[in-house]
């Protein structure tokens, strides 16, 4: 009987170079600040990172780029590629092959990119947010997943250093949120938390209605970049508990995403009349600023927030399977049964489409 502890097909590579490559090419024309940071990881960590954005990009354009009609369609679409990933027969596409590489590599687990894919689900059901705490669970599924993912790609599973991936990928949307929110609104979207605006005097319908800025929107933009600057504050505890060689690529994310915010301060508060952006010499000081050591941080032991709990408890059900020592004769013989039988697969379904 096969060993069913372990992922199928473990020594089966998917990708090709081919595929890495467009990887690649995803996340330097989609996220200019994540290319730039990325930079910094070490290669084990920056391929598979690749492979991750490319398919969290995937994903976001798989629901945004069709009609409000067909979404639900293109949604079913997406979650029927990801479990072809995690069954380790992914769709024809270099996303979908490189993220079933890592999935089997690093043994993450399934909650995490359903969590993403939750988020979507919800942008396009054109859900509002109440409270804080409901933005912050959306948050927590569209860019919190996207930071526990990344810490289990850096051979992280320690659960308090997950709480505060968490927190920076919490306080990076919440950065977003605020940069586009103009942009946003024009599109018929909204994400500020509506008692917020309520109590500010802003009318969410009217606003969406006719986007402007003023004193009122200025103060809870103020005030969603103070939430988030508290996150990014919180989220460097967690940085002395990543390898010696991620760390800099994290804080250069976390200080990059950081100065969005002091843009949009610089700009008078006004994400409606611009969109705010760090200028190229100003990433590259951040960059160099992201090589000097920090000291280490109290609050690692924080708990997660609630909203991201979730996420942390999803990495501790699903711990790494352990080993089989290099004498385990019968199991290094399952391995092997194994690869004869995928490269079978393999053959026919060559056959099957010439």
């Amino acid at each position: 009987m096969l060993d069913s502890s372990r992922p199928p097909l473990w020594a089966i590579a998917h990708a090709d170079a081919a595929d890495h490559a467009a990887c690649r090419d995803a996340i330097r024309h989609g996220s200019r600040s994540f290319f730039a940071a990325s930079a910094l990881l070490p290669a084990r960590v920056r391929r598979p990172a690749y492979g991750l954005y490319a398919f969290c990009r995937l994903s976001d354009d798989a629901i945004d780029e069709v009609d409000g009609r067909d979404r639900p369609a293109a949604l079913a679409r997406l979650a029927t590629r990801l479990a072809r990933i995690y069954e380790d027969a992914p769709c024809d596409a270099p996303a979908d092959r490189a993220m079933a590489d890592l999935v089997t590599a690093h043994h993450l687990p399934h909650a995490l990119p359903a969590a993403l894919i939750e988020g979507l689900a919800w942008d396009a059901q054109g859900r509002r947010y109440e409270t804080l705490s409901d933005l912050t669970a959306y948050a927590a599924r569209v860019a919190g997943s996207v930071g526990a993912m990344m810490t289990v790609l850096m051979g992280v599973r320690d659960p308090a250093i997950l709480a505060r991936a968490c927190d920076l990928g919490v306080a990076m949307q919440f950065t977003n949120i605020a940069r586009d929110i103009g942009e946003d609104a024009r599109a018929g979207r909204l994400y500020l938390p509506l008692a917020w605006m309520r109590e500010a005097g802003i009318d969410p319908a009217a606003f969406l209605a006719e986007p402007v800025a003023g004193p009122a929107l200025q103060g809870l933009v103020a005030r969603l970049l103070a939430v988030a600057e508290g996150l990014y504050v919180r989220s460097e505890a967690g940085l002395s508990g990543l390898p010696l060689d991620c760390r800099p690529a994290i804080r250069a994310a976390r200080l990059i995403y950081a100065e969005i915010g002091r843009e949009i301060e610089r700009g008078g508060l006004d994400p409606v009349a611009t969109r705010a952006r760090v200028a190229g010499r100003r990433k590259a000081a951040l960059l160099g600023r992201a090589l000097v050591p920090v000291p280490v941080r109290p609050g690692r032991a924080d708990p997660p927030l609630a909203e991201t709990a979730f996420l942390v408890e999803a990495v501790q059900n699903r711990p790494v399977p352990a080993s089989r020592p290099w004498w385990d004769v019968a199991g290094q013989a399952v391995r092997v049964l194994e690869l004869i039988e995928a490269l079978r697969e393999r053959e026919g379904a060559a056959t099957a489409n010439p």
